[in-house]
């Protein structure tokens, strides 16, 4: 494989700043890759859009990072984009391998004790036939109680230029979590308690600190994170483009974030959660 495709990046978005805990996991799992991230701000959230609006944007978003950025790989960090969309960018776009992010329903079941596993997500992917596909699948012996979270991303993206901790969006995401939490039933480790929580769209985990003081320290919390980026390695590996990891040779990785949505808000959550500088970002149109 020409050192040219290996040296191009890795594509990733989102409808809006949750996948950076996506990319977050991605830059651990392969620190020498190029990665270009696109938040898809202007036209979020996805979880509260219909299937045609949500599998259009995610095929105009593919085409425009492989026609400007020649990305070698696309990761989907989005559960609504890939439910409503990601078949149909692989058949519109056979040659660019495609890393969906689906809730992690079958290590949830396979881990669960009390057999009853929650799950928090967009009403756009709790309503999706692919959801129920999954949630068929491995239901066999294990309850999964789901609640759509309305609301709650577009929370945690308006909160990402407020005080961490005292902003009134930080107080909603208080208000919603403890509201979406409480509907779905008891959490524990004793009989018929949820003791799994599947946080079903990435942007959940940037308030992972939040349900865990909800749900108290024996409640397992389960996001994609880490096996997607794992995942992107296999398929980078399979096609041989995987970037030069040669310790003697290999330089760190580049990065640049855009935005369809205002730029100061993605500056701050790059600040926030991946610790760069304004200057890797830049706006695009919506």
């Amino acid at each position: 494989m020409s050192s040219s495709i290996q040296a191009s990046p890795v594509g990733v978005f989102d409808s809006g700043v949750g996948g950076l805990s996506v990319l977050q996991e991605l830059r651990r799992e392969l620190p020498h890759e190029n990665f270009v991230y696109l938040a898809d701000t202007g036209n979020a959230p996805y979880g509260e859009r219909g299937d045609a609006f949500v599998k259009q944007r995610t095929l105009t978003i593919a085409r425009h990072l492989l026609q400007e950025h020649r990305i070698k790989a696309l990761v989907v960090a989005c559960n609504t984009a890939t439910t409503a969309a990601v078949a149909e960018l692989r058949a519109a776009l056979p040659d660019l391998p495609v890393i969906g992010v689906e809730p992690a329903l079958k290590p949830a079941a396979s881990s669960s004790q009390t057999h009853r596993v929650g799950v928090i997500a967009t009403r756009g992917t709790v309503n999706s036939a692919r959801f129920e596909q999954l949630r068929q699948a491995f239901s066999d012996g294990t309850d999964f109680r789901v609640q759509a979270c309305d609301g709650l991303a577009r929370a945690i993206e308006r909160s990402v230029e407020e005080d961490p901790d005292a902003g009134p969006s930080f107080k909603e995401i208080r208000e919603l979590c403890e509201r979406y939490t409480r509907a779905l039933g008891s959490f524990g480790v004793r009989t018929g308690d949820i003791d799994t929580l599947v946080l079903g769209c990435t942007h959940y985990v940037f308030v992972k600190d939040e349900l865990r003081r909800l749900l108290g320290p024996d409640v397992h919390i389960i996001d994609t994170g880490a096996p997607i980026a794992r995942q992107t390695r296999r398929i980078l590996v399979q096609r041989d483009t995987l970037a030069n990891e040669d310790s003697d040779k290999a330089p760190a990785g580049r990065l640049h974030l855009y935005t369809t949505g205002p730029l100061s808000a993605l500056q701050a959550a790059a600040e926030r959660w991946l610790q760069l500088g304004p200057g890797h970002c830049s706006a695009l149109p919506a």
